[in-house]
């Protein structure tokens, strides 16, 4: 087995300089590092991260905990993590738990059987109880999207109440008092905040809400789609929609131009998360933004702060949204 001290005797340089340049650290020169990165391809050298670990009793990797690979928002928000953490020389193993709770388990006892430093968790299914319960334990964890009070300083948030509530106090503002609310999955607690805010928006505006222009839907596209078309075959009149999501929103925006109706000179229409494709629409979609990359990268922040002792950066754990106007919402018509 090449050790080290063997690259280093090639390389010319010391074994605390090949240490470096294997940690990626950036006190080497870069002409240095070539000829330490040469001597170990030459020699065929790989650095034994299990031994290291055991010595150090760190692996330097995290655990990640997702429900869903797909679409921008698991994306963007992983990549802010992954761009803070890279730049930490940490690494990344991701894990989807479905929003199943026993899948959602059994992915963080497969992260922590692989000897994870500490793991963060965007889990929907799992209660309150088991994470609290696994906070009490040695592996540092932070928790992201979700807010639990008795471990509120391992949450990262965003006030998905205040955000239900821009959108509506948005579309009360411009005029529209008819509004309909298509919301996701209430089973989740984005799903009940974000509608918590908006009936809060129509309670301050003296306007009643009505169940009848609600419709329960999943976040996913196709609900939004199910939602415009459940209204219609209850016949009731609205001259605006909010959306649990940017995704919902996109469907009904479709499901509103089946029906001839055209956004939004007929029907304001407002999204929330602002996804990459938000703004590609057209129009382009009013919406609530969701800093997912800052999110993601809050949480790496807290991983390094709390399982690698790096103080050094600031920490918010609860994040505000903000109204994006774009072409999806308008003045409603004076009657």
């Amino acid at each position: 087995m090449v050790t080290i001290k063997q690259v280093s005797e090639m390389a010319g340089v010391s074994s605390a300089t090949v240490s470096r340049v294997i940690n990626n650290t950036d006190t080497v020169k870069e002409k240095t590092r070539v000829k330490v990165m040469d001597a170990m391809a030459r020699l065929g050298y790989r650095h034994n991260v299990l031994a290291a670990s055991l010595a150090s009793k760190k692996t330097n990797t995290i655990g990640y905990v997702v429900p869903e690979l797909h679409g921008s928002f698991f994306g963007n928000m992983m990549a802010g993590s992954e761009k803070v953490l890279r730049n930490a020389n940490k690494h990344m193993f991701v894990a989807t738990g479905h929003s199943d709770e026993k899948l959602e388990m059994r992915e963080i006892e497969a992260l922590l059987s692989r000897r994870c430093d500490a793991l963060i968790l965007h889990v929907e299914a799992i209660s309150d109880d088991y994470l609290i319960h696994l906070a009490e334990q040695d592996v540092p964890l932070v928790i992201v999207n979700r807010y639990i009070k008795e471990i509120e300083e391992n949450c990262i948030s965003l006030d998905n109440e205040l955000g239900g509530y821009l959108a509506t106090r948005h579309l009360i503002d411009l005029g529209h008092s008819q509004i309909a609310y298509l919301s996701g999955s209430l089973f989740k607690a984005d799903g009940v905040n974000r509608l918590a805010g908006h009936k809060r928006a129509l309670s301050e505006a003296g306007l009643r809400f009505d169940e009848a222009l609600m419709f329960e839907g999943d976040f996913q596209a196709q609900s939004g789609d199910a939602g415009i078309k459940a209204l219609a075959k209850q016949e009731r009149q609205y001259s605006a929609v909010v959306c649990a999501n940017d995704e919902m929103a996109s469907g009904a925006i479709n499901a509103l131009r089946e029906q001839n109706k055209c956004v939004p000179e007929d029907v304001s229409v407002i999204g929330f998360d602002n996804v990459d494709f938000a703004s590609y629409l057209t129009p382009g979609l009013t919406t609530i933004d969701y800093p997912m990359r800052e999110i993601g990268e809050m949480a790496a922040r807290w991983i390094l702060n709390r399982a690698y002792g790096d103080h050094k950066m600031s920490l918010t754990h609860v994040l505000e949204p903000k109204l994006v106007l774009r072409g999806t919402t308008k003045q409603a018509a004076e009657k």
